[in-house]
């Protein structure tokens, strides 16, 4: 499994080493440095998912989304935009396991608004459930979900089972159901991929004293 084998990489640094000196040595960073170039090698060479997989008509990929913490796609629904962020739901026990449960937020907005309303869901391979649904305000270019200040709502499972019926059917309506489930889990493991060979690099660098490049 390919997520097995990344984590497997990561764990591998973790290993205890030991220092007949009473400082830091040259011999532990060429030591670190080779630790860190051997698995940024062993990842540069794992089978990636396909990266070609399509997100479901009409939703578009984010220009820069895998470098940014903002939206993985958007669609124009009418005069609403909507925009799906993504994560991987993990606990510790789910730390070498394959991707297969996410967590999405999905935020529709209107031009004529200052606020926007929101839906957090788990998304699933054969089903979405909503967690909660609360209006927020609009997201700044930064990316990042602001924290509320206000009341945002009743416990969505607490809410009448017509309402929350309807809810499902809103967000359905705008496209949002378990169909983009094989594009996000994919856009997820390329993502994870990056950041790790990332890591790799400019650890690397920091150690050897390097400066590394623009956009590294």
């Amino acid at each position: 499994m390919w997520k097995r084998a990344l984590v497997g990489a990561v764990g591998a640094l973790r290993r205890p080493y030991s220092s007949g000196g009473g400082g830091i040595s040259s011999a532990v960073n060429s030591m670190l440095l080779r630790s860190l170039k051997d698995h940024y090698q062993e990842v540069a060479k794992m089978n990636m998912p396909p990266q070609k997989v399509s997100p479901p008509s009409p939703f578009t990929i984010v220009k820069g989304a895998l470098d940014s913490h903002g939206p993985v796609l958007k669609r124009s629904y009418g005069d609403e935009e909507v925009s799906i962020y993504v994560m991987r739901l993990l606990t510790p026990e789910d730390e070498d396991s394959a991707i297969d449960q996410l967590f999405i937020h999905v935020d529709v907005s209107k031009p004529q608004q200052n606020e926007s309303l929101i839906f957090l869901c788990g998304l699933y391979e054969d089903a979405l459930g909503i967690h909660s649904v609360s209006m927020r305000p609009k997201v700044q270019d930064s990316g990042y979900l602001l924290i509320p200040s206000q009341y945002t709502g009743p416990v969505f499972a607490e809410l009448d089972e017509k309402m929350r019926d309807a809810f499902h059917s809103y967000i359905e309506e705008r496209g949002v159901n378990e169909s983009l489930f094989k594009f996000l889990q994919a856009w997820l493991y390329v993502k994870e991929h990056r950041n790790l060979m990332r890591w790799f690099k400019t650890m690397g660098l920091f150690i050897d004293g390097k400066k590394p490049a623009t956009g590294a």
